[in-house]
């Protein structure tokens, strides 16, 4: 067999080699090649998320992104439209904004001094006279993203002027976002500034292997588990990962359309998010301020509110909703990632729980994304040995896959099934092997 025929250039590849129902081939993950084609076709080829519309508050807000590898500085201008600007000067190149974050009108280029407003248009030439009395500024501004699209405050982007809306994207995800964004009182949330950040050596796609997988936390995360038992006596966290056997719990995930996925441990925290929580420093003292200063019984309602949901909800290509908070995923190169985590808090909600749900937002990146993190590293590792050709996917493939669907016909397996991982690399396979129209800026 030649396998190097059967991975080929980007118009070569033999997909259904590749990608099969119960195994990948380790190319996919480890060829810079196929890293490239990913930066066109899916990070700027389908819906991708930028970032929330409380990170620019206010006209005149902008934001640095990266959209794949493409520098990116999201903007509301003046009379408050959002725009995504290319960071990235007509002249040469040059990024002209340098800040993560803030409130300007114009973006100047440091190199030559070009001038655009926060809607992209060029409005300063210096010297021009040098380019001729026929200089014309008009087609010269800051590059678009063509096609932006907002859901509840979550703004993303594409370059494919052939995808559905967002909306339809998004598909059967909305209830699960809508439940997340929900237990604000006034149904908005509000991403806090502050992110904490992590680089791993590996592939970007090692991370969605892992976002619906209920399988590893037993044994990836035993020590935050028994740290967990040694602060809270047992009482604390999913027992159903502490001492059961996960797969007899009612915790479920599901494999949407478009590759993205819900893992849902809500079952396993037991009647009260808030008494599963783990020890948070400051917890007690927040919640008796809450119970004194409204009544016990509103206190209580508003305080399951601040842990997070119990719900994992995977929106291809990059954005995680874990806990009571997001996790972009980043890549850099074919065998680097970046994992960004926003705390968020929620609108209308009183300061104790907004002041929990941050201190909460500290635990799990603190000590479960170390395991996380620890564990796509030795998986990198292990993948660069040529001859051991694939990662398997095969748990739950002796199901039939007809009886695994639910009423509403999509595909619900119990935690540790790998159903999910075979779904988003069905679609990943899917955009990979066709053509993808992208907008020429």
């Amino acid at each position: 067999m030649n396998t190097h025929a059967k991975i080929g250039t980007p118009l070569e590849r033999d997909w259904d080699y590749l990608v099969q129902h119960d195994r990948v081939h380790r190319s996919v993950y480890t060829d810079p090649s196929f890293f490239e084609t990913e930066m066109t076709k899916i990070f700027g080829g389908v819906w991708t998320y930028l970032c929330h519309d409380s990170e620019l508050p206010n006209a005149n807000s902008f934001k640095r992104v990266r959209m794949g590898l493409r520098p990116l500085i999201v903007t509301r201008d003046s009379s408050g439209r959002f725009h995504a600007l290319y960071n990235r000067c007509a002249h040469r190149a040059a990024i002209v904004c340098p800040k993560a974050s803030g409130t300007s009108k114009r973006f100047t280029c440091s190199f030559h001094g070009w001038t655009y407003n926060n809607d992209g248009s060029l409005v300063g030439v210096p010297y021009s006279g040098g380019y001729g009395d026929n200089f014309d500024k008009s087609g010269l501004g800051l590059k678009k993203i063509p096609r932006i699209e907002t859901y509840r405050g979550f703004i993303f982007g594409t370059l494919n002027p052939d995808m559905p809306s967002l909306d339809e994207y998004l598909g059967d995800t909305k209830p699960y976002l809508d439940e997340f964004i929900d237990r604000s009182p006034e149904g908005e949330l509000v991403v806090q500034s502050g992110a904490y950040r992590g680089i791993y050596h590996g592939n970007w796609k090692i991370t969605w292997d892992n976002a619906a997988d209920g399988y590893h936390p037993a044994f990836g995360h035993r020590s935050l588990f028994e740290m967990t038992r040694t602060r809270s006596g047992g009482e604390k966290g999913n027992k159903a990962f502490i001492t059961g056997n996960p797969d007899e719990s009612d915790m479920y995930c599901k494999a949407f359309s478009n590759g993205h996925s819900l893992l849902y441990q809500r079952p396993g925290l037991g009647p009260s998010l808030w008494q599963a929580a783990r020890p948070t420093p400051g917890g007690d003292v927040l919640a008796q301020s809450l119970v004194d200063r409204i009544s016990e019984e509103a206190a209580h309602t508003a305080l399951e509110t601040a842990p997070g949901a119990g719900i994992n909800l995977n929106i291809f290509p990059n954005l995680l909703i874990i806990g009571n908070q997001i996790q972009v995923v980043e890549p850099i190169a074919h065998d680097k990632t970046q994992l960004t985590w926003y705390a968020t808090t929620l609108k209308g909600a009183p300061d104790e729980i907004n002041q929990l749900r941050m201190r909460i937002a500290e635990d799990f990146p603190n000590f479960g994304e170390i395991d996380d993190m620890e564990s796509f590293e030795r998986c990198w590792e292990g993948m660069q040995a040529p001859e051991a050709e694939w990662i398997m996917m095969h748990r739950g493939t002796h199901l039939d896959p007809e009886e695994v669907k639910g009423d509403d016909g999509v595909t619900k397996v119990t935690i540790t099934d790998e159903a999910p991982m075979r779904n988003y690399l069905s679609n990943y396979r899917k955009i990979m092997e066709q053509e993808v129209p992208l907008a020429v800026v």
